[in-house]
Parts: C-alpha cells; sequence; structure tokens
C-alpha cells in the first residue's frame, strides 16, 4: 500500500532553516572526494603521486579529499580527473 506523502519535502526544511545551498556543498563533495578516493584504490596510486601527477601539493590534495572542505575549485578538479584518466562531467536539472 502506498501511503500519501503529508508535508513538505527536507529541501524544503533545508530552505526554510537557510542551509540548503551549504548541504547541497557538502553532500556533493563528499560524493567527489568519495570518487577520486575509489579511483586511487582501482588505480592503486598514492596521494604523493597524484600530487605529483597533478602538479599540487599534497597539502592542496588533502582539501581537495576532505570531505567536510566544500570549497573545491573546478581547476583543482579538472587537474585530479586528468592525472586519474577521466572527465568531469556536470549537469543543471530543472527543479
Amino acid at each position: 500500500m502506498k501511503t500519501k506523502h503529508i508535508g513538505s519535502d527536507f529541501d524544503d526544511f533545508l530552505k526554510e532553516e537557510a542551509i540548503l545551498e551549504t548541504s547541497t556543498a557538502v553532500a556533493l563533495k563528499r560524493v567527489i572526494a568519495w570518487q577520486i578516493a575509489q579511483e586511487m584504490k582501482i588505480q592503486n596510486m598514492t596521494k604523493t603521486t597524484l600530487a605529483k601527477k597533478m602538479h599540487t601539493s599534497r597539502a592542496a590534495l588533502n582539501r581537495l579529499l576532505d570531505e567536510e572542505d566544500a570549497s573545491l575549485t573546478l581547476t583543482t578538479l579538472a587537474g585530479a580527473a586528468d592525472a586519474l584518466g577521466k572527465k568531469i562531467h556536470f549537469q543543471l536539472e530543472v527543479n
């Protein structure tokens, strides 16, 4: 038996609390950091090796992999993807 949805959805709650954008950014960053870490495991690549391939420091790579740090530049993300032999795909969706 399917029940009818009552009340607002979770996004509405986050909007009311003025934290939707921050919550979305943190969630996206967690997914990105997880995907990069998984690809590093698959390729048996260390942080040092990836940082060298990205022409950046280990500290910068650690910030990229930090799930709690929602700041991320597209340049850094593109560099990580390229160093891992991957491409980035973004898409805006209609609400």
